[in-house]
């Protein structure tokens, strides 16, 4: 997939900002390599900024260790952000911040306790089972707000216009879970309006997340959303994407094996189909591997 960069610049008056924003529940595969491409890539091409953003709001998957390999692993491939690494912006140091967004969606929507657990939920959409139950928060309760029924019209960057019905697809979100955590739904969300993030780059596998946090974040008062690019994955022969969990094409293995960076950068740009076939690109080239 490669971009046209007539048709994406006009689109942006001024520098955008982007986020690159790994979680440190594993290491960096080359599914995260790719997603450096379009990020970097775009960013750079159009004159924006990228944001690191280290999103551990999963307090019980998370692990500094991951966190310090994604680092280091990101320093060599050559991707330097432009904020965020020094020091490291962690979802984590935001609380506060999460406290007072949630502060706004009560003033503002139907915000209530709910117990289900999601064995009890049986799917993704939520039906509104705790919503009338008046229960009190605290412990082992999760905090849903109810979204309207209208739907969300957008313009992908690379899929062109696209339309989703949140209530439709997902009912009540759930803003904080029964363990007392932030969602990434929310906290995505509620970052990308206090960063100034105007242009979101991530994979096709998010793309149903899309019109739930334009509706979102439009209840915390966010006028105008991101622009949206979601770019291809890297699919296994057995149809699913790469995973953390599963070990899959790591960047640390392919280091320790003699690979080098550009090779790595190469190799993820080929199995996405930006290059014919693998070949060394240095990570300052990459904007036009996908903007042309």
């Amino acid at each position: 997939m490669t971009l046209r960069a007539e048709s994406i610049a006009p689109l942006f008056p001024a520098p955008p900002v982007t986020r690159f924003a790994p979680s440190p529940t594993g290491y960096l595969h080359l599914g995260h390599v790719v997603n450096a491409i379009f990020v970097w890539g775009v960013a750079r091409a159009l004159g924006g900024r990228v944001l690191l953003r280290v999103e551990d709001h999963d307090r019980i998957r998370s692990r500094a260790p991951f966190e310090a390999a994604l680092l280091d692993d990101l320093d060599w491939l050559g991707f330097a952000p432009d904020e965020g690494r020094d020091p490291v912006v962690r979802q984590s140091d935001r609380a506060a911040r999460y406290e007072t967004a949630l502060a706004r969606l009560r003033a503002r929507a139907d915000v209530y306790a709910c117990d289900c657990s999601r064995r009890e939920i049986g799917g993704e959409r939520y039906a509104g089972r705790c919503r009338a139950r008046a229960l009190t928060e605290g412990p082992g309760r999760g905090i849903r707000v109810v979204l309207d029924d209208g739907p969300e019209r957008f313009d992908d960057l690379a899929l062109g216009a696209l339309e989703q019905t949140p209530a439709a697809q997902c009912g009540d979100l759930l803003v904080k879970d029964r363990d007392g955590h932030w969602t990434y739904q929310f906290a995505v969300t509620v970052d990308d309006i206090a960063d100034r993030v105007d242009l979101v780059i991530r994979g096709a596998d998010l793309i149903a997340s899309t019109g739930r946090q334009i509706k979102l974040a439009r209840m915390l008062g966010r006028s105008v959303p991101p622009r949206f690019l979601h770019h291809p994955l890297i699919i296994r022969e057995d149809g699913e994407k790469l995973s953390k969990a599963d070990g899959d094409a790591g960047v640390r293995e392919l280091r320790a094996a003699g690979v080098s960076a550009p090779e790595v950068i190469g190799r993820a740009a080929a199995a996405v189909g930006l290059l014919d076939r693998p070949h060394p690109v240095r990570a300052a080239d990459v904007s036009r591997l996908v903007l042309s």
